[in-house]
């Protein structure tokens, strides 16, 4: 068949070319939980973050390095690549050549090589004292890994860039994801916890940590110093302006918050050891600003009956239980508290109202002290590693109208005998089917809600909202028995007016409710001669 001629400047119509499919792009933390799982069958799962995180803190510093050096080169001043000073100026770990990524990635395949990481690790550690207690010793040795496995490690980890993006929190975004997905395989739902980042950025912006001493007592990882630091930076201040102290139990955990801070330059006074923060108070005589922390929920057996009975931390108060620490750490955490200093931190929801074995007794005795100033209420579903609803602590030393630190333009007004209880558990938005997270734009909400009521003139003025916020008095929080749970005081939000008559409503659903009732009868009779003709008769 004769093909039809073209017509004047119709140009030959061809097809266009397939494009190949492209493969979908495997997210950061998949690409690291299937390094990870390829150790599966020669190293415990619970050691994988470990393992894992080690490398990962290696490639980086070396990827640091590596940029830095190429700085140098391109700016004229080769001569000096091989000079410590040039790099710590610039907040970058020198690394000899037995430390660098490059070298062990040479020697991937060899018998030593978890003698090679061993050695990299324990040479950076001792040319950068910030990392003194920081890495790994001869961690990679003792585990006695495959070393068919651990090239394919090392060549996995090699195509992670580690510094693309200054904005990410490496360390702790790995160690979030990992904690996660160790809690879904090996069904724990506690022990180390590793806190949101959402969670923290809203505690950061509550109480605004622009300069002075910054205290966690269970630092975990280190995010929220990470967080601190951000907050600043973010708001034009200079970390130069705030200090850094911390305390950490798990001795892996403590060597990652080491790890995690010392690749931003942030220098901190985590103790000269892991510790356990009511037998070992690394910082007797701290006295903070701002106290940021996540303790361990609902922590049990924490002492023996007769252990730390006449602690001065608790004076003025009841001793905390053995069954539960919670109000010890809240009464450590009090204690370490400056005149003016605030403190923000998370506890499951229990904490709010319990009575059992003196806490509510505890409880009565911060609030008739007025050192509560802010509660909220928190979504589920926000934790990696337990399902337990959680709320956030807002306790202050002085609630005194007072010029604030950091802002010329800006102060407290008189807040005594007022806390403000937030209900924030319809907040959040789904990541993924089991996970939740808090937007920007309700952290915001939150934050500016409680500067508001604290009479901060940027942030308005404050006005109840029913649903979601109160300023209760004292006399109403005594009238509840002294319970702090904000949907005791916030009440219900208001419902908006259809403009529908109630008559007209009531007679909809009448109508409704009696056509229901009437099929209902229909359905009985039927059931009851299917019942009857199988012999059952009534």
């Amino acid at each position: 068949m004769l093909k039809p001629a073209l017509l004047p400047n119709q140009k030959k119509q061809t097809m266009p070319k397939k494009q190949p499919l492209k493969k979908p792009t495997k997210s950061f933390e998949q690409t690291l939980w299937e390094t990870a799982d390829r150790l599966r069958g020669t190293v415990e799962s619970s050691e994988y973050k470990h393992v894992v995180l080690s490398l990962i803190f290696l490639k980086f510093v070396s990827d640091k390095f590596e940029q830095r050096k190429r700085e140098l080169i391109a700016e004229g001043q080769g001569d000096y690549v091989d000079m410590v000073e040039f790099y710590t100026m610039k907040n970058v770990f020198y690394l000899p050549e037995e430390a660098r990524w490059s070298t062990i990635r040479k020697a991937a395949k060899q018998d030593d090589i978890a003698v090679r990481i061993d050695t990299a690790l324990h040479t950076v550690e001792k040319n950068n004292p910030a990392l003194r207690g920081a890495l790994p010793d001869n961690y990679f040795s003792r585990l006695g890994l495959d070393v068919s496995k651990l090239a394919a490690l090392i060549d996995s980890i090699n195509n992670i860039d580690t510094v693309a993006d200054h904005e990410q929190d490496v360390v702790g975004r790995v160690y979030e994801y990992f904690l996660g997905k160790f809690a879904a395989t090996e069904g724990k739902g506690g022990g180390e916890f590793y806190t949101p980042k959402c969670v923290v950025k809203l505690i950061a912006e509550m109480i605004e940590p622009f300069r002075g001493k910054i205290y966690d007592p269970c630092c975990g990882s280190g995010g929220m110093f990470v967080q601190s630091v951000k907050f600043v930076e973010s708001h034009r201040g200079s970390k130069k302006d705030i200090s850094i102290y911390g305390q950490e139990y798990t001795s892996t955990t403590y060597k990652l918050s080491k790890m995690n801070l010392a690749i931003r330059g942030i220098a901190a006074n985590l103790g000269e050891a892991p510790a356990d923060t009511f037998f070992k108070d690394q910082h007797p005589d701290l006295k903070a600003d701002f106290i940021m922390a996540n303790p361990p929920f609902n922590l049990k057996e924490w002492r023996a009956a007769n252990e730390l009975t006449d602690d001065p931390r608790w004076a003025g108060y009841e001793v905390p239980p053995t069954g539960n620490a919670n109000y010890a750490w809240i009464l450590h955490m009090v204690s370490k508290l400056s005149e003016n200093g605030v403190a923000g931190f998370v506890l499951a929801n229990g904490s709010m109202s319990t009575n059992t074995s003196g806490e509510g007794l505890i409880r009565r005795k911060l609030i008739e002290n007025d050192l509560i100033d802010c509660m909220i209420a928190m979504p589920g579903q926000l934790f990696y590693t337990t399902q337990i609803p959680v709320c956030l602590w807002f306790i202050t030393r002085n609630k005194k109208a007072q010029r604030i630190e950091g802002h010329s333009d800006s102060s407290h007004r008189d807040r005594r005998g007022e806390t403000l209880f937030i209900d924030a558990r319809n907040m959040g938005t789904m990541i993924d089917r089991t996970h939740k997270e808090l937007t920007c734009d309700d952290i915001a909400e939150i934050a500016r809600t409680y500067h508001a009521w604290r009479g901060e003139a940027k942030d308005g003025a404050y006005q109840d909202q029913p649903g979601f916020c109160k300023a209760a008095t004292l006399a109403e929080i005594k009238a509840n028995d002294y319970v702090l749970t904000p949907g005791r005081y916030v009440g219900a939000a208001e419902i908006e007016d259809d403009g529908i008559p109630f008559e007209q409503k009531m007679t909809e659903l009448s109508q409704t409710l009696y056509r229901q009732m009437a099929e209902a009868e229909k359905l009985d009779a039927v059931i009851r001669r299917n019942l009857e003709a199988l012999g059952y008769e009534g």
